[in-house]
């Protein structure tokens, strides 16, 4: 099984034993398994099966769960929903002497009105029938997963270039890093002994204070862990099964280490805009593959 959009659609019809059975569903993301059945009275008694089979083959999304059951005229008559025949005639002449219309009911018409034919009333569900519906419902989730897949596919090849793309941008932060440090180090020298003029500070005391401060500047670390969860990312896309939470906590640690870096880099200079910008283009990144860690699975 490989990644999988959360977003999908697939519908199936299926010859069943008295009539035809047909099943659609829509999926759309979602942060758990969100299951929602719209489907005949007569269906109700099979929901929970129809149900684990949705669970078996599905880990999250929102579904719209379609299933129709297009009976054939029973035989004998008392499949007849007579009161529903009565309020249709009913409705019929008081329409037409309302309208002052001329015609008479089609019978036809009426009995394809759903629910004026119905199954005898039985105290056991159906076994052909359940049997029926769960090999419709398992075709339509093989055919959304297919679709499923194809999205999720697509989605993860962008996202595998979005990754390469930070990685490049922490390399090319990674070679001005030292010069730039470097430079910061030298320009607090400068600064420190100009507000200390006078005051009298020992050169080591004073080289000292500038290292501190220039490592705490340094972004060294941030630049390790952002290559190292970019890696981790990658082998998500390569698993299988439900990738999406994991993606999305290890987007929000790379957006904190992005951020970080460009709270560090106020002070560098020209050295330091060019991280900053370079931090904010991966920051970019970092955002539309959250946006896409969304829909995965």
């Amino acid at each position: 099984m490989s990644t999988r959009s959360m977003t999908g659609f697939a519908r199936v019809r299926k010859t069943a034993p008295d009539g035809e059975i047909a099943v659609g569903i829509k999926s759309v993301n979602h942060r758990g398994l969100d299951m929602h059945f719209h489907m005949a009275a007569e269906l109700d008694p099979f929901e929970g099966a129809i149900r684990n089979a949705v669970k078996s083959k599905v880990a999250r999304g929102h579904l719209q769960i379609n299933v129709a059951f297009n009976r054939t005229a029973p035989a004998d008559a008392s499949s007849l929903n007579r009161p529903l025949l009565q309020a249709y005639l009913a409705a019929f002449r008081e329409a037409a002497g309302e309208f002052g219309a001329e015609g008479k009911p089609d019978l036809n018409a009426a009995l394809r009105v759903p629910g004026m034919l119905q199954a005898g009333v039985s105290e056991e569900p159906d076994a052909s029938l359940e049997q029926a519906l769960l090999e419709a419902t398992e075709e339509t989730l093989d055919l959304l997963n297919r679709f499923r897949e194809r999205e999720g596919a697509a989605m993860a090849a962008e996202m595998r270039e979005r990754c390469a793309s930070v990685c490049d941008l922490a390399a090319q932060m990674e070679k001005i890093r030292s010069r730039a440090t470097q430079a910061f180090q030298k320009r607090l020298n400068e600064r420190l002994r100009e507000l200390l003029r006078g005051a009298g500070i020992e050169p080591q005391r004073l080289a000292q204070e500038a290292a501190l401060l220039a490592e705490r500047s340094d972004i060294s670390e941030e630049l390790v862990r952002l290559k190292t969860h970019a890696a981790q990312l990658e082998k998500l896309l390569d698993a299988s099964g439900e990738v999406g939470k994991r993606l999305d906590f290890l987007l929000q640690e790379m957006n904190r280490e992005a951020n970080t870096i460009l709270s560090k880099t106020g002070g560098l200079g020209d050295l330091g805009l060019t991280i900053t910008d370079l931090a904010l283009a991966a920051k970019a990144e970092i955002d539309k593959l959250r946006e896409q860690s969304l829909n995965l699975e």
